[in-house]
């Protein structure tokens, strides 16, 4: 298979701090291009990157001590053919995987090692594409995210739940939007035991500084 390209925005060594491995040591992977224009996006600078060869991309990614790799972006989905390159070989080094994704595009071709981190665009980031019938192909090694603005948001999450997730083993994660009172979202969701409050660790010791 030849060598493919893909725009890269930053390759950065930090601490998870958000979902399922927040607080381990990962190799960060930021794409640049995404197909979507969210209102709250915290990586608009990401629209802009660099094409660097897969080789050289793992060349980068073993100068860290991480075993972890998040692939993020942007949407990484856009550049999926390089990215399943890409996987192929850092699966072969034996680092563990997980690829973030706005859930409006089919990762199929992507291997089932590699863990899903699924988004469901709720209805303050004024961008409205998911495609729900992606939910059923998570497993228990994925996980599901709801960013939450406001109530309108908890209710559309709540929906979504009760239609499309209620049988699934799939983590389900809401993640309050940066600068949303946490009491209240914490009130809402106090007796709800089908899913996960967890908050952006690295925004609350770095607020919006990149590569950390």
């Amino acid at each position: 298979m030849r060598n493919l390209q893909l725009n890269i925005n930053e390759i950065f060594c930090s601490r998870q701090g958000e979902g399922t491995q927040t607080g381990e040591l990962t190799t960060f992977i930021r794409l640049s291009g995404c197909n979507l224009n969210c209102a709250w996006c915290d990586t608009k600078y990401a629209k802009k990157g660099k094409k660097i060869n897969v080789n050289e991309i793992i060349k980068e990614v073993k100068k860290y001590p991480a075993n972890n790799i998040s692939i993020t972006g942007g949407e990484p989905l856009i550049q999926k053919d390089a990215i399943i390159l890409l996987t192929k070989k850092l699966l072969n080094e034996k680092y563990k995987i997980s690829l973030e994704t706005n859930g409006s595009l089919d990762w199929k071709g992507i291997s089932k090692k590699i863990s899903i981190s699924m988004d469901i665009k709720t209805p303050s980031s004024k961008t409205f594409k998911n495609n729900f019938n992606l939910i059923k192909k998570l497993t228990k090694n994925d996980q599901l995210k709801f960013v939450i603005k406001n109530k309108k948001d908890y209710q559309f999450m709540e929906e979504i739940i009760n239609k499309y997730v209620p049988e699934k083993n799939t983590i389900v994660i809401i993640q309050p939007a940066w600068g949303t009172d946490l009491k209240k979202i914490w009130s809402w969701a106090e007796k709800d035991n089908r899913f996960r409050l967890m908050v952006q660790l690295h925004k609350i010791v770095w607020k919006e500084k990149r590569g950390v």
